[in-house]
């Protein structure tokens, strides 16, 4: 079992810069892909970011493409998200989540069965 801890999240100005951290318990974090899902009022959560067990392939949502940037450190056992250029739009909680179910796409919720408890970013126009 994996439990994630999401840090990193609050206000800053449209334009700004913020990193989030995702922290995970346990000495199996190298067995899992890690995504960063977000969810803003209303709205259905939706993928952000993933990153391979091993950090070598990454994807991104059309929406951020360009501007965050997933990593990992399996020695410290934490996943990143760095967020540049941010928008009043990615306003949301954001969730890292870590995949169990490699039948789901690295898209789909259902792919990831451990999540953490989420982190608010709020950019002000």
């Amino acid at each position: 079992q994996v439990q994630l801890v999401e840090s990193g999240g609050g206000l800053v100005q449209a334009g700004g810069s913020l990193g989030l951290s995702c922290a995970a318990s346990g000495r199996t974090f190298s067995s899992y892909g890690i995504a960063w899902f977000r969810q803003a009022p209303g709205k259905e959560r939706e993928f952000v970011a993933s990153i391979t067990r091993s950090g070598e392939f990454t994807n991104y949502a059309d929406s951020v493409k360009g501007r965050f940037t997933i990593s990992r450190d399996n020695t410290e056992n934490t996943a990143y998200l760095q967020m540049n250029s941010l928008k009043p739009e990615d306003t949301a909680v954001y969730y890292c989540a870590a995949r169990t179910n490699p039948g789901f796409h690295y898209l789909e919720r259902a792919a990831y069965g451990y999540w953490g408890q989420g982190t608010q970013v709020t950019v002000s126009s």
